[in-house]
This record gives C-alpha cells, structure tokens and sequence, in this order.
C-alpha cells in the first residue's frame, strides 16, 4: 500500500510540473485574458486519460504502479478533469446516461458553488 503513495506522489510531482510549464508557455503565447492554459489542460489530459484508459482495457498492458503513476499521479498532477471526463465517459457506456448528466450538472455545479462559499467564508472572518 505505501508504495502505490510513494508512486501516486511522484507522478502527482510530474504532473504539476508539467501544469506548471503549460501555464507559463501559454500565458507568453496567448495572454492571461482567458483561461487558456486550464483548457489546454484539461482536454490535453483527457485525451491521453482516453488514451491510457484504452490501452489499459484493450491491451491488458501497464501493472497497477503504472497505471497509478500514470492515471492518478502524472494527469492527476496535472489535471483532475481527466478523471471527471472518465468517469463521465463511463456512466455514459454503460448506459447510465441520466446518471452522467447528473455527475456533470453537479459537479460544475457543486464545485463552483463551493468555490463561492470559500471566498464567502474567507471575506466574512478575514
């Protein structure tokens, strides 16, 4: 079990490093006016979650280390959208359409709306 940490964390450093570089090249490139680094992120991560998550299922290839080095630490570093597009990809192929719909309404929902409740928070006793 410590391991899969150990292996979690150096992805998940990787990750980060890479989310880093990404912001910083497409700010030089593009600007800061629009959030353009974070889309670049999270459809970069979801493509290769896909990719990975393809390989993965139809090849049989890649040990748990690898697959948590790769899935859960370098795009968990990088982008936790890659997850939400999996799992939202999956409800759907199983035919839980009603249940995708929901994880995404409440997800975009709920995490903006707690995002407000942090900056509530942090104004009212700041």
């Amino acid at each position: 079990m410590g391991m899969g940490f150990l292996i979690v964390f150096l992805g998940g450093g990787i990750g980060a490093a890479l989310r880093h570089g990404v912001n910083l090249v497409s700010a030089r490139l593009f600007g800061t006016a629009f959030p353009y680094a974070t889309l670049i992120e999270n459809v970069s991560g979801s493509l290769v979650m896909g990719l990975l998550a393809a390989y993965f299922a139809f090849k049989g290839g890649g040990t748990q280390h690898w697959r948590l080095f790769f899935t859960t630490g370098i795009l968990g570093g990088y982008t936790t959208f890659s997850a939400f597009s999996l799992d939202t990809v999956l409800l759907y192929e199983r035919g839980e359409l009603g249940l995708a719909a929901l994880y995404v309404l409440a997800s975009v929902a709920l995490s903006i709306g707690g995002l407000f409740a942090g900056l509530a928070l942090m104004r009212h006793f700041a």
